[in-house]
């Protein structure tokens, strides 16, 4: 149980006590074949198929096929269909609340573009360029839109790409800028209560939102303020020639919208609240109707444009998509945003791989592959590394961040309970260990989707992604030597 939440008795994200289930009748190999079969599918769908194999769900549908291989495997071994059932519907449960969180944030990246707070942040973040500092300037940069916006990919897409250009016509190296642009985002994507891995990593483990955030930074902090150091010492030693031309991009947003520092005191409330450990639904709901006031009273002319009706417009970012348009083409990708309904894909996801992890959890399987793997977790340290070569491992061969945390989450969430472990080192460590990692992989779905977005090879980029594959090696440092490893507190 979280040590914040001791004298309420209760985490704010409900979790049961579970137990994973043993079948004397399952041996490993048995165990593996949904695994097997899973990884075989996704791989086929990436590498042959374009990930459409089964249309834009595709994940979402192999997801399901290897829960029902996985069911026929557990029947053969006299496994109980209702106890699979129960296990699925214990899994549904325990993210109801993150579900939840994820359609506020669709509502909060709404609310927050129409008001014009996302815009403010890219506007000022912009200033602070400098070709003496361009290199942690652009991690600065990438940090603020990706916290904003929740997404790695988004900031990626958009500043990314605006801050390759500009690093080309000063003459530094594609592979550094883009290191520094994906340490940046990925930082950003880690700390943002926006990001929907750093909502899925709490539900996996156990614990909620804001507390992972809080346990997060312990590592996440050191780790990035490293990188930045190593960036600026690269910055002050490497020959810049032109200009850092960006007042096309400042043109267009003041153009568009009406950009005001005022605009802070939304996420500065919200920022507010968290401190303050407020729960994550309250602050969420409050942020978003904070910016819905903030839009009537900021961006009057856009809002009407938008739309016949303000108050529609308005409602229209929270729950559906919203699409502005400036006269710049990168830019008009940024201000887009798909409200609740954009959540839809990733929670569908989430889904999917509950029932999996749920139908795995009640043949045995679970069970079986963690007594395998938990052999050689002798110590705390060798838990840890155990989850961390678990997480990259299904990076490699999974392809897929998402699975990264969901399977190595479900498997080890009561090995670290039952060393006395509180959820959040879990929770820290599928952070550290999958969500990062997956960028350095080439055929990973975020290596090939950000050297894509990019232009920039990950073989490229590999070396100067200093902040992602720091981070799993920052997690085991402070395993070894035991620092800041919180322990369980009993009710």
């Amino acid at each position: 149980m979280s040590e914040n939440n001791k004298d309420k008795g209760i985490s704010e994200i409900e979790i049961n006590d579970q137990r994973i289930i043993a079948n004397v009748e399952l041996n490993l190999i048995e165990a593996l074949i949904p695994v097997v079969a899973l990884m075989a599918m996704l791989a086929y769908n990436i590498f042959y198929a374009g990930g459409e194999l089964l249309g834009s769900y595709s994940n979402h549908y192999i997801l399901l096929i290897a829960g029902f291989i996985a069911a026929v495997v557990g029947l053969l071994n006299n496994s109980s269909v209702k106890l699979m059932f129960t296990e699925v519907i214990e899994n549904l449960n325990k993210i109801k609340v993150p579900i939840f969180i994820l359609l506020l944030v669709g509502a909060l990246s709404g609310t927050w573009l129409v008001s014009g707070i996302i815009p403010a942040m890219v506007y000022y973040g912009l200033q602070v360029l400098n070709p003496t500092i361009f290199l942690p300037a652009s991690i600065v940069i990438a940090i603020i839109i990706s916290i904003a916006t929740g997404s790695s990919w988004t900031t990626s897409a958009t500043v990314g790409i605006a801050l390759i250009g500009i690093g080309t016509a000063l003459g530094i190296p594609t592979g550094m800028v883009a290191g520094a642009v994906i340490s940046g985002a990925y930082f950003g994507d880690k700390m943002s209560p926006l990001s929907d891995t750093t909502n899925l990593a709490p539900a996996m483990a156990g614990t909620d939102l804001f507390t992972h955030i809080r346990y997060m930074s312990l590592t996440t902090i050191p780790t990035i303020i490293i990188t930045i150091i190593i960036f600026s010492f690269l910055s002050m030693n490497i020959e810049t020639s032109g200009n850092a031309d960006i007042v096309f991009l400042l043109t267009s947003i003041d153009e568009t919208f009406n950009i005001s520092p005022l605009l802070f005191i939304v996420p500065g409330v919200v920022v507010a609240l968290i401190i303050m450990k407020t729960k994550p639904l309250i602050a969420l709901s409050i942020g978003v109707l904070l910016a819905a006031v903030f839009a009537f009273i900021f961006q009057t002319d856009l809002i009407k444009e938008l739309s016949t009706s303000s108050f529609m417009t308005v409602i229209k970012s929270i729950f559906v998509d919203t699409a502005i348009t400036t006269d710049n083409d990168m830019l008009n990708e940024l201000f887009s945003s798909g409200g609740m309904l954009g959540m839809m894909w990733t929670i569908l996801l989430i889904i999917s791989a509950m029932i999996f992890g749920g139908i795995m959890d009640g043949i045995g399987a679970l069970a079986r592959i963690t007594n395998e793997l938990l052999k050689m977790a002798k110590s705390i340290f060798g838990l840890f590394s155990s989850t961390v070569l678990s997480c990259f491992g299904l990076n490699v061969i999974a392809s897929d961040q998402y699975l990264a945390i969901v399977i190595p989450g479900k498997m080890y969430e009561k090995a670290y309970k039952d060393r006395g472990l509180a959820p959040e080192n879990l929770s820290r460590t599928l952070e550290d260990a999958g969500t990062v990692t997956s960028v350095l992989v080439p055929w990973n779905t975020c290596g090939a989707y950000q050297s894509q977005v990019l232009g920039v090879g990950v073989g490229e980029y590999f070396a100067y992604a200093i902040f992602n594959y720091l981070s799993p090696f920052m997690t085991l440092i402070f395993a070894g030597f035991n620092i800041k490893i919180k322990q369980l507190v009993k009710s």
